[in-house]
């Protein structure tokens, strides 16, 4: 940042200045807040069908519809912005596509009063109604900036919210870009308002009389300063925080191998390993350890990589592992946001190696990844132990710990042993296999996690409720729960007759 009232972008790979902005005063935000609360009196009277209906605008007309060049230059701005090599964020768009499909389209079912004429006393009405919060401020983060963003936004709009967007500074132009499709799909100005802010800046907006709730994806440390922030304000604001993971993955004795390495692989180095449920620790039973580890590394280091772009479903090919320049084609794995992030990885291995770990991929296989870049060469290690910062506290970077477990009753205990609760992966045979798919559900019951995955990782489906426990934060987006989240129940309760 330039300076106090200025924020500047500086692009991943060569470290150059992208794009500034310039921060409102207190007194602008008070009267940005003053609007949107006053739009957001207009916009809930509108019926719900009219909403789903911008909804579907702001993704048909919008989005669906920009023109290849249009496309190529979304892709390179958000390369430039964070890092992700352009070949790899079609995949984030047709991502942040579907999820807002599958969210406009549960929403008449999830907004919609709830009856209970079936139990009705004769002379009596009840139903629940589902209210807007009011104003909704939105911390959004820059590894996934257009796939986590349309989690809480579209909902929140949907159900009659006005939403004030604050981006990542390194992401600026995603919101921007939001708001500007959003406005032209029919959505009122001051219903979507995109907010540059400094720290100080943000925790005025919390703590602003006519913010109503605050939805936070990022850092244990931003968490606990906006929870901060909220409790030090007058009454009761809500606050949903979607913050680390150190996300495990088990594999037992009977996995398929071949299947299960590259999908962890792909799991824990794509995007850079900049995802809050990559994986970053795999606990593998004896039986299968040895084998497990050296085809694991074997796929890393002849750098072949079976890659699901993301978020990571849309399909699958096979492509040279190159670290390097993220706006050329070839590259499939690109920098780390910056300079201190690629100094925290590093030292992160190496105070596990100093503690006893090993080290299986000579970085020379990657010579991009030089000290004072944001360049970092994968990396496996092994003999490590939970005494190692790389196995308890969360890398966000292409490096993966790998560790031999005797049995599933202590791959559970590791994997608990964690002060975060994302998610989790088991890997095992479970397709005619009963006894397997027993174990699996056995060990679901048993984890303290927010996802419990079977032999896949990495991976939001909308339908289903995201959410974490311990330091992962509280709260829910997506599914049917991402609504409730964002809207508060009005009961009415009607005595008709009274005589």
């Amino acid at each position: 940042m330039a300076n106090v009232q200025t924020q500047t972008t500086i692009t991943p790979h060569n470290q150059e200045p992208y794009v500034s902005r310039t921060y409102p005063n207190e007194s602008e935000l008070d009267a940005t807040i003053q609007n949107a609360a006053l739009a957001q009196a207009d916009w809930k009277k509108q019926t719900l069908k009219e909403r789903i209906e911008i909804g579907h605008k702001f993704i048909q007309t919008v989005f669906k519809t920009m023109r290849d060049e249009e496309l190529k230059g979304l892709h390179m701005e958000l390369t430039m912005q964070m890092g992700r090599p352009v070949s790899q964020v079609p995949g984030e768009i047709r991502g942040f596509l579907s999820r807002a499909e599958y969210m406009l389209s549960i929403a008449e079912s999830c907004l919609s009063d709830v009856s209970l004429k079936d139990t009705d006393a004769p002379g009596f009405r009840r139903y629940i109604k589902r209210e807007p919060l009011g104003v909704v401020l939105v911390i959004a983060p820059w590894n996934y900036p257009y796939l986590v963003t349309i989690n809480s936004i579209l909902p929140a709009i949907i159900a009659g919210n006005a939403v004030l967007l604050k981006p990542s500074p390194q992401t600026p132009l995603v919101a921007e870009r939001f708001a500007n499709a959003l406005h032209k799909a029919g959505v009122p100005k001051d219903i979507v308002q995109v907010l540059h802010l400094s720290p100080s800046l943000t925790s005025h907006v919390i703590q602003h009389s006519l913010i109503d709730f605050v939805s936070f994806t990022g850092s244990v440390i931003g968490g606990q300063a906006v929870e901060r922030a909220a409790v030090e304000a007058a009454g009761f604001k809500g606050v949903a925080l979607e913050l680390g993971g150190k996300d495990p993955a088990y594999v037992r004795p009977d996995a398929d191998l071949k299947y299960t390495v590259a999908e962890l692989v792909d799991g824990a180095m794509f995007n850079s390993g900049q995802s809050c449920c990559a994986i970053e620790r795999i606990y593998v039973h004896g039986s299968v350890y040895e084998e497990f580890k050296e085809k694991y590394v074997d796929l890393v280091k002849v750098n072949t990589l079976t890659t699901m772009i993301s978020c990571r479903t849309y399909f699958v090919h096979i492509q040279k592992y190159v670290l390097g320049d993220p706006t050329k084609p070839e590259t499939s794995l690109g920098p780390v946001v910056s300079i201190a992030s690629a100094q925290r990885i590093r030292k992160q291995v190496a105070d596990a190696v100093e503690a006893g770990a090993t080290a299986l991929v000579p970085e020379n296989l990657f010579p991009m990844a030089q000290p004072g870049t944001t360049y970092v060469a994968p990396q496996v290690l092994i003999n490590v132990n939970h005494s190692m910062d790389v196995m308890m506290e969360e890398t966000f970077g292409p490096v993966v710990g790998i560790q031999k477990v005797s049995s599933d009753e202590e791959a559970i205990r590791l994997m608990n042993d964690s002060p975060y609760g994302l998610t989790a992966s088991v890997w095992t045979t479970t397709e005619d296999h009963p006894e397997s798919q027993e174990a699996f559900l056995r060990i679901v019951d048993e984890l303290q996690t927010g996802t419990v995955f079977l032999n896949r990782c990495d991976f939001l489906d909308p339908a289903l409720s995201w959410a974490g426990v311990k330091n992962s934060g509280r709260g829910v987006s997506l599914s049917k729960f991402g609504y409730d989240q964002l809207t508060r129940p009005k009961s009415v309760h009607m005595k008709i007759k009274t005589k």
